[in-house]
């Protein structure tokens, strides 16, 4: 099954990856470290599928 747009796919996993770093079992550091990469790796996605 292929996607129509593979990059708003990839954005929605990383959003949800970010929300699971949120709630891991590591320090506050750690926690808000995943999650600003995470949803900046979900900005990124979007912003790159919006220009195709």
């Amino acid at each position: 099954m292929y996607a129509l747009n593979p990059f708003k796919n990839r954005a929605a996993a990383h959003r949800a990856m970010a929300l699971a770093a949120l709630h891991a079992n590591s320090s506050l550091a750690t926690r808000l470290a995943r999650f600003n990469n995470h949803m900046a790796k979900a900005r990124a996605l979007e912003n790159a599928g919006s220009a195709q």
